[in-house]
């Protein structure tokens, strides 16, 4: 029976609702120790009942370094159905589970960070709708503090995108008190669980110590207690009637000394085997009581503490401690030589595994070079599967390293592997301790990296991009004269011993640095090309192509000479001759082709690379690589098809914490719905953009310039042409002009500033964009200069120019800007008095307006239609624009005759989703059936 918890039942009971009726949905209750957060869980099991099937799980505090382990006996009921999951996605959750060796097959991505990750949060994702395929699912998920976090990552991501399947998500974390108070924001529906109000606690009291409980210790005990459940259950049963608890502890505190007194009170042995229970994380009995069994200690010493009800034993043989904190308080009172005893007894139970390395490791006192050599293995493993904890047990690796360059190596791999969890001050800290061990200037080189990575994801851009360039010389330093060796190397290839070390090296460091200069600036961009241009690459080399690429695709773009630029083919597969790894070798190639207008170019291999990200299940690179593809669709008039792309790799970004694309495409997004006037969209995403950065960030979010130029375009399209000179200005001469958004954004200024009558604003910007476009050499460029110099040039001269414009713009299909240069022109028309000439060119660029539902540039056109005495036609009602961008994604792949579980692997979605979005898609389209979408489509 549970006192005061109505709202929070009630809360549960919707939940539990929901699921009943096919929808999918989360809650997480905080609260402090003893609060009652599991014994609402139990009551959220209870009102399931059998009309849903329930999996559990809680977090282990031993656990929490052990990658997925909370995530494996949470779903080890379900294993039994991984067949049904797409081949990527189900191997990336075996290789997490240890029921595969990790290695790709044929064809797909090896194991890579986060894009494993999130392949192991899909798995969970249809792992959970499938084991909710026959009735509802309530997952129940405690102590989610003490969660490892490679299982919450991928709890999280399943939660973000479950939406149809009827699975209820119920977990539950400690926020104030003892060791591990849980502050982290999961982006879940929360409800903090309170204290009890005072009828309630002295009901909950005098349920548990009776009736006759004198007035005095009443009153004491429930000013001790301040309406915390467990503390008003456990603290008469510790202290007595007349003995006062110990007054001042904060209650967490008071509640271990009140579990200590229970355990105190059983038989020694009882109580080492608790010890033994409590220190081995997953509670099985095929393990404790072997371990027991070397310490002399039998199953019949479970009895005692079964009695008292301190724990019990399920059906799955697995003990069960009445609370969180009673397993705390049995660890926290053993002696330390007791513990690492238990420890060593644990490991020696356990078969060879990461299990038994990590309990070894525990029960360590000295270096000791095997156990050393295990623990590397279980963090490369580790790494392999994706998960967090190889920064770990590299470090503890190195504690237990009795050579000193032995355990330098391992301190620069555990700063790697902190930087790729993420870990930034860890990274930092292990950084400065493995760099005073060592001269190596490659290992030196190494730790550089590791330092530029924590300043670049905060921001600090020209900070991290020195760190990078010197870093790079110093390896190409160090190649040239032979002078790396050590521990560095060790750290570059997973050995000890000493290896070639080769400029590809300095050149994919460049390339990193190239990354951290396009946001410092022009000069550091063209410093590291300069750089990376002068490096002695083998043509053979898999980064030669790139290296040539990079300097011949930007350094035109500053002004600066370079060498012919070569076709984006011809490169991409000069470097797959060569054995780069595709797609992400690939990458910055991708981006680098927008930057000298290529944008043709980017479709092609964008797309392709996209594909086969998908395909491999590479999803990491998958933001990146939709970023510049959705870039290109948008610069091709392909609106709708951009907003798909944008919209799916927004969501894979967030679900991969890749702030800089999830800032980055929410802008590009608002650009978007800019063209077609969704005004709180619009200013929604940007503000999203500009909010979003990475931990401890200094710097503006990376998606400031495209969230600028999306105001801008926003107000531009609303006639507030001062607005958008204001926003356009400041991005075309600020220190991010060379991006390609303020490069594109320049025609928007020429027209803002003409409007206000102050064309000289525009001035500097368009002698910038002229020498641009002619480094391009691209039609459609050409046709917005001529654009730009009609607009701000003589009178006399703008007719020329518009025609050239239109010429030219009817040469390549980008359909947007050919509609404005004509709308443009008609406006010109209209002003000189010249209507008739004017009614062609706003008709035709109404049409466009009004196919792309560019809705603020149709309003225009149709007003100034009307002004030259032609009535402008309605926009016509198509029913495709009623469509969400999930939907119409949705639809167009049904049409194409795959099934529902087909449309759910390529878009990471469950097959119930799936269902869920046609069966809202056909009445918009009015139509009844899947046969009848290719004919509205």
């Amino acid at each position: 029976m549970l006192y005061g918890r109505e709202h929070e039942q009630a809360a549960v009971d919707d939940l539990l609702a929901q699921a009943r009726d096919g929808r999918s949905g989360a809650l997480l209750l905080r609260g402090e120790a003893g609060i009652g957060k599991t014994a609402l869980l139990d009551d959220a099991v209870e009102r399931a009942g059998k009309a849903f099937r329930v999996i559990r799980a809680a977090g282990i505090e031993y656990e929490a370094e052990l990658p997925f382990a909370g995530l494996s006996l949470l779903l080890a009921s379900g294993l039994d159905r991984l067949d049904v999951l797409p081949g990527p996605q189900r191997r990336a959750l075996e290789a997490a589970f240890g029921l595969g060796d990790g290695s790709a097959e044929p064809g797909t991505a090896p194991a890579a960070g986060a894009a494993d990750r999130l392949l192991v949060g899909l798995a969970t994702l249809g792992l959970l709708a499938e084991l909710a395929a026959e009735r509802p699912l309530l997952c129940v998920i405690d102590d989610v503090q003490w969660l490892d976090k490679a299982s919450l990552d991928a709890l999280l991501l399943a939660a973000r995108r479950l939406q149809a399947e009827g699975v209820a998500l119920l977990l539950a974390a400690r926020t104030e008190g003892g060791a591990a108070p849980f502050d982290r924001r999961l982006g879940l529906p929360e409800l903090r669980v309170a204290a009890l109000a005072d009828a309630d606690a002295t009901r909950v009291l005098t349920e548990r110590a009776g009736p006759d409980l004198p007035a005095a210790v009443r009153d004491r005990l429930l000013a001790e207690a301040a309406g915390n459940p467990l503390a008003l259950t456990e603290l008469p049963v510790a202290s007595g009637p007349q003995a006062h608890t110990a007054a001042g502890l904060p209650l967490t505190s008071r509640l271990l000394i009140a579990f200590h007194g229970q355990v105190t009170g059983l038989p020694p042995a009882t109580q080492t085997l608790l010890l033994v229970a409590a220190a081995e994380e997953s509670g099985e009995l095929d393990v404790v009581l072997p371990a027991a069994a070397a310490l002399g200690i039998g199953a019949e010493h479970l009895t005692p503490a079964e009695e008292t009800g301190l724990v019990t034993v399920a059906p799955d043989r697995r003990i069960a401690f009445r609370h969180p904190l009673l397993r705390s308080a049995i660890l926290q009172r053993a002696p330390h030589h007791q513990r690492l005893t238990v420890h060593r007894t644990i490991a020696e139970a356990l078969p060879e595994g990461d299990r038994r390395t990590w309990h070894l490791a525990l029960a360590a006192t000295a270096p000791d070079a095997a156990l050393a050599d295990a623990l590397e293995r279980t963090a490369v493993r580790t790494g392999r599967r994706g998960g967090h904890g190889g920064a770990a047990a590299y470090e503890r690796a190195a504690r237990l390293t009795p050579d000193r360059d032995g355990a330098t190596r391992r301190l620069v791999l555990a700063a790697e592997a902190a930087t790729e969890e993420g870990e930034l001050t860890r990274a930092e800290a292990l950084a400065d301790e493995a760099a005073a061990r060592t001269d190596s200037p490659f290992a030196h080189a190494l730790l550089d990296h590791v330092r530029a990575t924590a300043h670049f994801w905060r921001g600090s851009y020209p900070t991290a991009y020195r760190l990078l360039l010197d870093a790079a010389l110093a390896v190409d330093h160090s190649t040239a004269d032979g002078t790396a060796g050590g521990a560095a190397d060790g750290a570059a290839d997973g050995t000890e011993g000493g290896a070639a070390i080769e400029p590809a090296h300095a050149a994919r460091m460049l390339f990193q640095a190239f990354h951290a200069a396009w946001y410092a600036g022009e000069e550091p961009v063209a410093d590291v090309l300069d750089r990376l241009a002068a490096l002695p690459l083998a043509a053979d080399d898999p980064v030669a192509p790139l290296a040539r690429y990079l300097p011949a695709a930007v350094l035109p773009a500053l002004g600066r000479p370079a060498a012919a630029l070569p076709a984006a083919r011809e490169a991409v597969e000069a470097a797959r001759r060569a054995g780069a790894e595709s797609p992400a070798d690939l990458v910055q190639l991708c981006g680098a082709t927008l930057i000298l207008g290529r944008d043709e170019e980017t479709v092609d291999l964008g797309g392709e690379l996209v594909a086969e990200a998908r395909a491999k299940g590479a999803l990491g690179v998958m933001p990146t690589l939709q970023f510049f593809l959705a870039e290109a669709e948008l610069f091709h008039g392909r609106h709708a098809d951009a907003e798909l792309t944008a919209t799916e790799a927004l969501a894979l970004a967030q679900d991969t914490g890749q702030h800089q694309w999830v800032s980055q495409l929410s802008a590009l997004l608002a650009y978007l719905a800019a063209l077609d006037g969704r005004t709180d969209r619009c200013t929604d995403l940007a503000a999203t953009s500009l909010a979003t950065t990475g931990p401890q960030t200094a710097a503006p979010a990376a998606g400031h310039p495209w969230a600028q130029w999306a105001l801008a375009l926003h107000d531009l399209g609303q006639g507030r042409a001062a607005g958008a000179a204001d926003r356009l200005h400041a991005l075309t001469t600020g220190p991010h002009r060379h991006h390609v958004s303020a490069t594109r954004a320049v025609p928007d200024l020429v027209e803002a500033a003409v409007r206000l009558g102050t064309p000289d604003r525009a001035a500097e910007p368009y002698e910038r964009f002229a020498r641009w476009t002619a480094a391009a050499d691209r039609p459609w460029a050409e046709a917005l200069r001529l654009r730009c110099h009609a607009l701000l040039g003589p009178d006399e001269l703008a007719e020329p120019a518009y025609l050239a414009a239109l010429d030219l713009h009817a040469t390549a299909h980008r359909p947007f800007e050919h509609a404005r240069t004509a709308l443009l022109y008609g406006e010109w028309l209209r002003r000189t008095r010249r209507r008739t000439d004017a009614r062609p060119h706003l008709t035709a660029a109404l049409e466009t307006f009004d196919r792309l539902a560019a809705h603020p540039w149709s309003t225009r056109a149709r007003t100034e239609l009307s002004a030259t005495g032609t009535p402008a036609p309605q926009a016509p009602l198509t029913p495709l624009n009623s469509l969400t961008p999930q939907e119409l994604q949705i639809a167009r792949l049904a049409a194409q005759g795959l099934t529902n579980r087909d449309i759910a692997a390529q878009l990471f979605l469950s097959p119930r989703t799936v269902a869920h979005h046609l069966y809202k898609a056909y009445p918009k389209l009015g139509i009844t059936s899947r046969t009848a979408l290719l004919t509205v489509l």
